[in-house]
């Protein structure tokens, strides 16, 4: 994989940048399988990449890396940001170079995907966008969906935030996952994903969280007996341009661009929809216990939460994105 890498860097150097009149090359990299119809991530650059190519009479030419060929989330952000790699497709890792962006993963912030949709497709996620393309020299496309996050674990069925006490829960080295399992009372375990698999067969961490398309495509319920569809995280995607590259592009080619990405978000979208409604049901053929809370047992968990998380936030980021979202969402909700 390294040489594959290295390999691809290379070649991204010497063309990702380069405008002629006859060809421009497009390197885009994400961590899924390339599979239309079970990959959001690999669904998404495809169509990108036959919209672009179609509409640009084969001007452009869209070369995708999927599998984490091109290294981690994180890794895939530091190299579109210097120009190594053209685009990246990528979810919490975007937070880690534009801190504002955390503020889409207050607990329980969203009550559903549509009113997620609102919120990134409106005025809040063009603000975003414009402020995380000054911080990092990335251009948001477009936002796609991850999906709700939710807890699985071996021990016993999760119906409060006191059933979670003592358990180890595997999550993503992002410091406001681990100040939400803090509140929740369980205990976080940052963990590669890649090593989580091992980490549930060894015993070194009782359960995990994750939207119910990865929990399904990664076979968790070889390991985990019980998920709790509780939501806690809506999950988005950012689909990523470096913007040195957007900038030498002709105005003609930047509106090939943006409408891609816009089409590529939504399908992305679509099939993360997809994916949930079948995964569920794959989970309880493979013997998971489903527990979907009533409201009452969902405030339970958003009272623990969403307060400490809040004001962990307003100390990391400016205050005012925190209020931001979530008078975006209320307005979102409102008209739903």
């Amino acid at each position: 994989m390294d040489i594959i890498k290295s390999l691809v860097i290379a070649l991204s150097l010497a063309t990702a940048g380069t405008v002629s009149a006859k060809t421009i090359n497009i390197t885009i990299g994400h961590v899924d399988a390339q599979e239309w119809t079970t990959s959001k991530k690999g669904a998404a650059t495809q169509v990108f990449k036959n919209l672009v190519e179609a509409e640009s009479g084969g001007r452009m030419k869209v070369n995708i890396y999927p599998a984490g060929q091109l290294g981690s989330e994180t890794e895939l952000v530091q190299s579109t940001q210097e120009g190594m790699v053209t685009m990246s497709l990528v979810s919490g890792a975007f937070a880690k170079v534009c801190k504002e962006a955390s503020v889409l993963e207050i607990p329980y912030l969203f009550p559903s995907s549509p009113v997620a949709w609102k919120v990134l497709d409106g005025e809040f996620g063009q603000s975003l966008s414009e402020h995380c393309l000054q911080q990092t020299g990335l251009r948001t496309l477009s936002y796609g969906e991850t999906g709700f996050r939710h807890f699985t674990n071996s021990k016993r069925p999760i119906h409060s935030p006191e059933d979670l006490k003592g358990l180890k829960i595997r999550v993503m080295t992002l410091p406001l996952y681990i100040e939400m399992m803090k509140s929740l009372g369980a205990e976080a375990t940052p963990i590669a994903f890649p090593e989580v698999p091992t980490a549930l067969t060894t015993g070194v961490i009782d359960g995990q969280e994750n939207p119910v398309s990865v929990i399904t495509l990664s076979k968790f319920y070889e390991f985990q007996k019980y998920i709790t569809l509780d939501g806690h995280v809506y999950s988005t995607d950012f689909l990523l341009i470096n913007e040195d590259f957007y900038s030498s592009l002709s105005p003609a080619d930047k509106e090939i661009i943006d409408r891609a990405g816009k089409v590529a978000g939504t399908v992305g979208r679509a099939i993360q929809q997809v994916n949930s409604a079948q995964g569920l049901e794959i989970l309880a053929k493979n013997g998971m216990e489903i527990t979907s809370l009533s409201q009452e047992e969902l405030e339970k968990f958003r009272s623990a939460a969403q307060p400490q998380i809040v004001e962990w936030l307003k100390k990391q980021v400016d205050p005012k994105w925190v209020v931001k979202v979530q008078d975006s969402v209320n307005a979102a909700s409102q008209v739903q």
